[in-house]
């Protein structure tokens, strides 16, 4: 049939859930309750991060696997689903993800878009049309899952895998990059600073072991957030009974996601704990507010306006002064700091909604707590690269000012 939208005509294709019909535009991949929710949600411009579908995909690709070897899903299907499971994995289906953050706070409309997005996909692998579902949502990719061990199972896996490829390799260059600081600048003497005043003689290579060391406290810290998201939801279905499950499912499920991500997941140990809170991700949250406030002690720095190190130059700094040169790199991380701070009152909320048997924030939960570890990635990256790898101490500082002038 047509729907005029906007103007223009847009094919489209009937879909039934047991709310009754709707219209589905007929190139989609996703179907009817996806549709829902891009109705019911047009909230913000905010979507679920890659990472998660990312590992929705790795979810469903592996339960198709597991399923296939219990004797619960005849091949066809569970080679299509794993066909289509692996393009959602690779980022080929994107667009078919539009479902806003602000949904059901189980998350249950992402599920359900994973769910007929590979069910279409996988369908039309095996020569059926989109919408027919030869290939059922919740009778073969869903199988043995509920949106609500699924989704935070995804989540930890999303979390982990980034802290692993992308924080903690930031990290140790920016490490590596501090104690290199702090061996150049051993023998350089200036003033140490108490109570925002002259104290007693510091080296300046002195200063920055001490930031080295903050960061390598970080990456532990980092490391610990990975334990607690090592246990996950999967296998409790929808109250954490393990209604319609296996019970060997989520054993086998998370033992083939930790050898493909190279992090470690196991099934919980009580699954009632694992829906009914996230304290996981509170306790992640935190660990990484506390690698921000580390950071922010290292952006704002020894430099204070004190003049006791030159910063690279990377950009004229005013519009008015020319000549001006600011210290842009570290400014733009200690806003990254106050957006991770921010972020962990908003999961720290997040984890306050475990209502009954199910936590109901899981998106908004999800969105901030991968947005914190991108940005303090890309941000500890960019200081060492654009800032500290190219600090000079400045030994015709001003003495009067105790800049770094004199020597061991």
């Amino acid at each position: 049939m047509k729907q005029d939208q906007n103007k223009s005509s847009v094919s489209t294709r009937i879909e039934r859930d047991t709310m009754g019909e709707l219209a589905v535009p007929a190139e989609a991949y996703y179907g009817v309750q996806t549709a829902r929710a891009i109705e019911n949600f047009p909230i913000s411009s905010l979507r679920m991060p890659r990472a998660v579908i990312r590992a929705m995909g790795m979810i469903k690709r592996a339960a198709a696997t597991v399923n296939q070897a219990l004797g619960l899903l005849g091949k066809k299907p569970a080679e299509a689903i794993k066909q289509a499971a692996t393009e959602v994995v690779d980022g080929k289906l994107d667009a078919e993800f539009p479902v806003d953050i602000f949904q059901t706070g189980s998350g249950t409309s992402t599920n359900m878009n994973t769910n007929e997005v590979i069910s279409n996909r996988a369908t039309e692998l095996l020569g059926g049309a989109r919408g027919s579902k030869l290939v059922h949502p919740n009778d073969h990719v869903n199988l043995g899952q509920s949106s609500n061990d699924v989704i935070p199972t995804a989540i930890h896996i999303a979390a982990s895998e980034m802290m692993q490829q992308q924080l903690l390799p930031a990290l140790t260059r920016l490490h590596k990059a501090l104690k290199g600081k702090a061996r150049e600048f051993d023998t350089i003497v200036k003033i140490g600073r108490t109570h925002l005043q002259d104290a007693t003689p510091v080296r300046l290579g002195q200063e920055f072991s001490g930031y080295a060391r903050q960061i390598e406290l970080g990456m532990q810290r980092v490391k610990q957030a990975q334990e607690a998201l090592a246990e996950v939801a999967l296998g409790g279905t929808a109250v954490g009974t393990g209604l319609n499950c296996h019970p060997k499912f989520s054993a086998k499920v998370m033992a083939i996601i930790s050898k493909e991500t190279g992090c470690s997941f196991k099934e919980a140990k009580n699954h009632f704990e694992a829906q009914s809170a996230q304290d996981s991700l509170v306790e992640a949250s935190g660990q990484l507010r506390v690698l921000a406030v580390s950071l922010m002690k290292i952006a704002s720095g020894p430099r204070c306006g004190l003049g006791e190190i030159n910063l690279p130059e990377t950009q004229p700094g005013s519009s008015i002064m020319p000549g001006k040169v600011n210290p842009v790199i570290a400014e733009s991380v200690t806003m990254v700091c106050a957006q991770v701070i921010g972020n962990d009152v908003t999961i720290t909320v997040g984890g306050q909604a475990a209502n009954f048997e199910l936590i109901v924030m899981m998106p908004v939960m999800a969105y901030n707590l991968l947005q914190s570890i991108e940005l303090l990635a890309t941000a500890s990256h960019n200081l060492s690269v654009k800032c500290i790898e190219g600090i000079k101490a400045n030994e015709d500082g001003d003495v009067h000012g105790a800049g770094a002038g004199d020597r061991l």
